[in-house]
């Protein structure tokens, strides 16, 4: 048999010679000086070799393991260098099936039973959160930790139930996995314990203005009308509840061209009771800043010959959905973490904040009122919604240069395409208003004026005025 130190101080020949260690393993020494393990086996009644490799990068124990391995293949009927072959072109095909490869074809194969927009949805979350992490690995190495660690990055930017949803759709890839015979066991069962609980309560909102700057853009980003991510900006801008946006006319607008612009949204359309309804001079004021004009001038050429500023994109004459800016924010990966109300919460938190770090402790009714909330001990009818119009106007501009610290000008959100585009596309993006235009003068609803109540009462009563 063959020692270590034998096969160690092994020289070269002239001619390639060998050094038998017992079950007919054998070292070959090459003129070169290389020296190659091998062994010898008869299978089928024919006499056959193996390589096991070139010492020293296999020590003799290393072979011997190897001859054992392979005599134990042999004894069970089967060729040994067959089995290597078929086992080295299993692990290649293995090592192919990456997770991100399996989920695209779990994808193509469900996708039939689902909206098209929800596919999309489906498939742009993968691509987003889990396909960066373990997307190139593949799907049979991974285990429990790896795929919680995917979760736990998406819980750190505090989207929790959009964790709980990425499991389901990573669970149902491994089942997909499962039943094309890739892996055996599913990973990701039974992850639901070691995520975090979904806090159920308040609307939720973010609070930080690092945080509110970073999810903006992220959800401007996303495939979506134009009209809907100007509302989204407009949203952020105002501070109004997203029914009063959604149900925005542009007679409702005063002063556009002016230095004083302003919405006046109608008491009738405020929340509240009837008689906060019907409020003499109970219209809510909302001062527009520039960044809010530049909204109004990028959406003017979609709108502005229409009565309502974010119609429905199947009738010009009715509001947005109510769900569409909700489901911009879920598809940005916020969902559970903000929606459209969640941006008064982070208006009031992060000004009052503000006033309170500069000393302007007076704000803080003013902010309030921008809100509009009613101070505590204050009767509805008796309180004045008019007053302090020039603070509140720098409080917006204050708020308004925050917001949009390194945010794109409005138009550029008007040329993003809906859906995705092939690399031709014959999607029409209109002109931007040029630098002179104006905005026409319009009737304005006024808080002597009673304006109609009824959505299709109003749009008949602007068209009439149209043709007049």
């Amino acid at each position: 048999m063959l020692t270590d130190a034998r096969v160690r101080t092994a020289k070269p020949r002239a001619k390639p010679y060998k050094l038998t260690d017992s079950n007919r393993l054998f070292l070959l020494v090459a003129p070169s000086g290389g020296k190659l393990w091998r062994w010898n086996y008869l299978y089928d009644d024919r006499q056959k070799s193996m390589a096991f490799g070139s010492y020293p990068l296999v020590s003799l124990s290393d072979a011997r393991a190897k001859r054992d391995e392979a005599h134990t293949v042999l004894c069970e009927g089967r060729d040994p260098v067959i089995v290597k072959k078929l086992q080295i072109e299993a692990n290649i095909a293995a090592a192919r099936q990456t997770f991100a490869r399996v989920a695209r074809r779990w994808h193509e194969n469900a996708k039939s039973q689902w909206a098209k927009r929800h596919a999309n949805d489906v498939l742009r979350s993968l691509e987003r959160d889990v396909f960066p992490t373990i997307g190139d690995l593949p799907v049979a190495d991974l285990t429990p930790p790896l795929t919680l660690a995917v979760l736990r990055e998406i819980e750190a930017r505090g989207s929790i139930e959009t964790a709980k949803r990425i499991l389901q759709r990573i669970t149902a890839v491994f089942g997909f996995a499962i039943a094309e015979g890739l892996v055996r066991n599913d990973p990701s069962k039974r992850l639901d314990a070691a995520l975090k609980p979904l806090r159920r309560g308040r609307q939720p909102a973010i609070l930080k203005l690092a945080t509110l700057r970073e999810m903006i853009p992220a959800a401007e980003e996303e495939n979506a009308r134009p009209i809907t991510r100007l509302a989204l900006r407009f949203l952020a801008l105002t501070a109004v509840r997203p029914s009063e946006l959604r149900g925005a006319w542009w007679d409702e607008f005063e002063d556009l061209n002016g230095e004083e612009p302003l919405w006046r949204i109608p008491a009738a359309r405020m929340k509240g009771d009837l008689d906060r309804k019907e409020e003499v001079g109970g219209d809510h004021l909302v001062p527009l800043t520039p960044q809010a004009i530049a909204v109004l001038r990028a959406i003017w050429p979609l709108t502005g010959e229409g009565a309502l500023v974010f119609p429905s994109a199947r009738h010009m004459h009715q509001p947005m959905s109510e769900n569409a800016l909700g489901y911009l924010l879920n598809r940005a990966g916020y969902h559970g973490h903000h929606v459209p109300h969640g941006f008064r919460a982070a208006f009031s938190t992060i000004m009052n904040e503000w006033a309170e770090r500069h000393g302007k402790d007076g704000d803080r009714a003013i902010i309030d009122l921008i809100l509009p909330h009613v101070p505590k001990g204050k009767v509805e009818g008796a309180y004045n919604r008019a007053a302090y119009m020039p603070r509140r106007r720098e409080l917006a501009q204050v708020w308004a240069d925050k917001v949009c610290e390194g945010l794109p000008a409005p138009f550029v959100l008007v040329q993003r395409p809906a859906q995705p585009t092939a690399m031709r596309s014959r999607r029409f993006n209109p002109l931007a208003v040029d630098s002179e235009f104006r905005f026409p003068v319009r009737r304005s609803v006024g808080s002597s004026a009673k304006a109609p109540t009824d959505q299709s009462e109003r749009f008949a009563a602007k068209r009439s005025g149209d043709k007049s």
